[in-house]
């Protein structure tokens, strides 16, 4: 299951990636959570029917992380793999590791170990490293463009990222089942965020009847069926297998994008595959610390 986790998170973001080479964000979005949507939450309630165990502090946290993760961190890291590309955004969202940790320690009291700080290093050296790689390529790479408001985005979808399982942390403390959780993640998501699309475009046909919709269709399923599986593996495996295997993610969209995408959208270099594998090492070493 942690295989097919990180497996699905690659494959979601190299869907994206396709998806926005002429498609727009928001419908791959609006697509992407109606498909969580519609998987989810049925499953959550004929499995947990009929006590849910939900509390309003459960319901505010869960809500919350789905504003948190699932809209504004989507928003921002899709931004980031359209303009930058999937390659460059993916290690730079896994410094979600790094914000997670901190926030724990802010929050809950948790200790800082020293593998924590090597982690930091690595990651902290990853992410230059890949800010470094991508401003030299930005001239020489078409697909490449606006490098500093690209990273902006993906190290702010890294910010949101690492938000989100604070708040999931604070719902399953109060006794709610994870897929309950996600339901209510997954509902708050797409009502706040078809509110707005509704207001911006006054339509919900386009998103489903456009060239890229079967990209966006198969992005919503990677990532709903890799959540499933993400919370599955560390449900039933010790954390210190599942987590290192999930966190290969990026290396795996590095795969991915040589074997799939053409150079004009993922330009592949050495030191994007060094920065790549420092960040993956960095954020298994702050998330097992942790």
């Amino acid at each position: 299951m942690a295989i097919l986790a990180a497996v699905l998170l690659a494959v979601q973001n190299v869907l994206i990636r396709v998806a926005t080479d002429g498609g727009d964000i928001s419908d791959a979005i609006i697509v992407m959570m109606g498909v969580n949507l519609g998987f989810v939450a049925p499953l959550a309630a004929v499995l947990h029917y009929p006590a849910y165990g939900l509390s309003w502090e459960a319901v505010v946290a869960f809500a919350a992380a789905g504003i948190a993760g699932l809209v504004l961190g989507r928003i921002c890291m899709f931004a980031g793999i359209e303009m930058i590309g999937a390659s460059r955004t993916t290690p730079l969202v896994s410094a979600s590791a790094l914000v997670s940790t901190v926030l724990a320690v802010w929050l809950f009291g948790e200790s800082v170990v020293t593998s924590h700080a090597v982690g930091i290093g690595l990651i902290v050296g990853g992410v230059a490293i890949i800010s470094w790689v991508t401003a030299v390529d930005e001239e020489s790479d078409p697909s490449i463009r606006n490098v500093g408001f690209a990273l902006l985005f993906a190290l702010g979808a890294a910010v949101f990222v690492g938000i989100e399982p604070i708040l999931i942390r604070i719902g399953l403390d109060s006794g709610t089942p994870i897929l309950v959780g996600l339901a209510v993640m997954m509902t708050t998501a797409f009502v706040s965020y078809a509110g707005y699309y509704r207001l911006s475009r006054n339509s919900f046909g386009s998103p489903f009847e456009t060239s890229h919709t079967r990209w966006y269709v198969g992005a919503g399923l990677a990532s709903t069926i890799g959540l499933l599986t993400y919370f599955g593996a560390l449900a039933s495996a010790p954390v210190v297998i599942a987590i290192p295997i999930i966190h290969t993610a990026p290396l795996i969209v590095l795969v991915l994008s040589i074997m799939f995408l053409p150079q004009r959208l993922e330009r592949i270099t050495w030191p994007l595959i060094a920065a790549a594998v420092i960040v993956v090492i960095g954020a298994a070493l702050v998330s097992l610390a942790g």
